[in-house]
Formats: structure tokens, C-alpha cells, sequence
């Protein structure tokens, strides 16, 4: 998509940026007619998805489901036209409860905090998705997982694409593939309409591997290295695939990686952002030979390349980090290598 700001000015023009659809999505989204249910929809990615969809189709009905402990966010989004739902999804008598849909986004999951309580990492990451995917059996599910299920790889080898054997490291992980197998279950067994988005580092202004980095190099303090490489994409772009999933959702349950082409050096994306910001990178350690890598060829073939390159987003992140724009405070923990988040 053309015509991208050399710079985005306030939260208001990021969220303006992030939520445009394009006319793939809309021919997509008609493909797949009815209400949009989205479970877990108060987290990073949530209320751009809805928002996406709502101006993708203004007269369908988007509902979003959340427990809504963010502050007017519940308010901005009924303002977008999003209805919004307050449940417990590990309720069962609440998600019983919920409004039939044609189409289900499953974005509900435990990352941070897995550590130490690890048993209700895997309720949220295992046993919600098999209870959702009974509710609602009849629907098209596109559900999020993450590349964290691939193992380590060479950074000098081609990134691991869906024919990789899994290999997660640390209870994270491995409940993100019981997610996985969990859909992968309804869809063999009842013939449930699925499609997973194997996610590596989706990229807003406020947050991301990006953010990470910038802000380390903005304030002077050591860039870690122990995870060298990584791959990201725009949030909007990842936005936009899930909603175009919905029209692919099958009983074969596919599952394709999502992110961008490039294989980023961290060193190399600190001394982009260290030449924007006038700064002096300083880094800590030292690049693995290995690490947490995803080839996304196959979804590229499937909706295209990223319509945000990456130099334009170290372009906003950088300005936007060097004037104060403001932080979720959500780490992405990108550096971790033993899977404990």
C-alpha cells in the first residue's frame, strides 16, 4: 500500500495508519459473510484487529471479548463501532454464554508470567483452546500461536519453514504447541474450520522488538546480544493476514508462519537506530550462532509481501522513541534463549 507518513505523529495517526484495510481484505472478508467474534481482544494486537475489520466492513458486526482491565480502552473501541463483550473465558458457563459467530479470532494467551505459575499457562494456552474450539465447532477459527514452537537455527541456514519438526523450549512454548495440536484435534475430529498464525514479533510504534532496541540505544544502556537475529513485521500487515485467514480457515487446520522477510541482526538494528538518534550504541555479549527464526515463504505466496518494509519502521520507531512517544511497558523479551518468560 502506498502512501505511507514519513512519520507518525500521535496515537491517533498510529492507530489510524495501523487499522487501514486494503482490497485484498475486503475481498477476503467477503468470503468469509457473518459476525466477527474475538476472543482475548483487550491485549497488543487485539483492538487494531477489530478496528481493521470494523473499517474493512462497516456494516458487520465485530465483537470484542475481553476482561478489559486497560482504562477507557473498552470506551475507544465502542467508539469505533466495536461491540464489546466482558468475560472469563476460563468461565465455562461464561463462554457458553457468548453470542454464536460465523467467524472466531482466538487471541487469548498467557505469555509473561508462564514463570512460576505455570499451570495456569497451560489452562489459557491448552485447555481454553479445546473448550473454544467445542463452543464453537461450526465456525471458522483463525487462531495465534508462535514461532517460539520452532527450535533454535543457524543464523547462516535458511530459517526453518511449517515442515520444521517443532522443538519449544520451556513450558511457554510447549503450551503454545498444545494450542496448536488442540485445533489441529477439533479440526480432525469434528471437522472445525481452522487456521493458525504462527507469529514471530509484530511491530507497533509502542511496543516490539523495534521499540526494544530503540529505546536501549535513546537511553545508553547495553543492547543484549545473546539473541542475535531475529524477524519481525508491521502489526498491521499481521493484522490484516489473520482476518484474510478467515476465508482460508479449512479442516486440514493450516498453520503458516507470519513475519517479514529479512533475517534482522540486532547489532545491525541498533546502529540504524543509534545513526537516527545521534547515539552510540553499546551492546552486551555476543550473537549465538543460533537462533529463533521463521520462514514465512509460504504466507507471502498466500497474502503477499508486508506492505510496511522494514526501514520505514525503524524510521517511525526511532522518531517516535527520540521524542517520547509513549511505551506500553510491554517487553517483548526477545533475548530470552531458555523459554522462561
Amino acid at each position: 500500500m502506498a502512501g505511507w507518513p514519513a512519520r507518525i505523529a500521535d496515537e491517533t495517526e498510529l492507530e489510524e495508519v495501523m487499522t487501514r484495510p486494503d482490497p485484498a481484505l475486503v475481498a477476503d472478508l467477503a468470503a468469509a459473510p457473518g459476525d466477527i467474534l474475538v476472543l482475548g481482544a483487550a491485549g497488543k494486537m487485539g483492538p487494531t484487529l477489530c478496528r481493521m475489520a470494523k473499517r474493512a466492513d462497516p456494516a458487520r458486526r465485530v465483537v470484542a471479548v475481553a476482561r478489559w482491565s486497560e482504562p477507557g480502552l473498552r470506551e475507544r473501541m465502542q467508539g469505533w463501532g466495536i461491540e464489546c463483550l466482558s468475560a472469563d473465558l476460563l468461565d465455562d458457563a461464561a463462554l457458553a454464554a457468548l453470542p454464536d459467530a460465523p467467524n472466531v479470532v482466538f487471541m487469548a494467551a498467557r505469555k509473561f508470567g508462564s514463570t512460576g505459575n505455570e499451570a495456569l499457562t497451560w489452562a489459557m494456552n491448552v485447555q481454553l483452546p479445546a473448550r473454544v474450539a467445542a463452543r464453537y465447532a461450526a465456525s471458522r477459527i483463525v487462531f495465534f500461536s508462535t514461532g517460539n514452537v520452532l527450535p533454535m537455527w543457524p543464523v547462516n541456514g535458511p530459517a526453518p519453514d511449517e515442515d520444521a519438526a517443532p522443538a519449544p523450549i520451556g513450558d511457554y512454548a510447549a503450551s503454545c504447541l498444545g494450542r496448536e495440536r488442540a485445533f489441529q484435534h477439533a479440526a480432525a475430529s469434528r471437522g472445525t474450520r481452522c487456521f493458525g498464525i504462527r507469529l514471530n514479533y509484530a511491530i507497533d510504534l509502542r511496543y516490539g522488538v523495534l521499540h526494544d532496541v530503540a529505546a536501549k540505544v535513546w537511553a545508553g544502556t547495553p543492547v543484549p546480544l545473546a539473541m542475535g537475529h531475529a524477524n519481525v513485521i508491521w502489526q498491521g500487515d499481521a493484522n490484516a493476514w489473520t482476518l484474510r485467514a478467515l476465508a482460508r480457515a479449512d479442516a486440514a487446520c493450516p498453520i503458516l508462519n507470519v513475519t517479514g522477510p529479512e533475517t534482522v541482526s540486532v547489532r545491525w538494528l541498533a546502529r540504524q537506530f543509534a545513526a537516527r538518534m545521534d547515539r552510540v550504541p553499546v551492546f552486551e555479549g555476543e550473537e549465538a550462532a543460533a537462533a529463533l527464526l521463521s520462514n514465512a515463504a509460504r504466507a507471502f505466496a498466500t497474502f503477499g509481501y508486508p506492505t510496511v518494509p522494514l526501514l520505514t519502521m525503524v524510521d517511525w520507531v526511532a522518531e517516535w522513541v527520540a521524542r517520547g512517544g509513549r511505551a506500553l511497558g510491554k517487553p517483548t523479551k526477545f533475548e530470552v534463549r531458555d523459554g522462561r518468560f
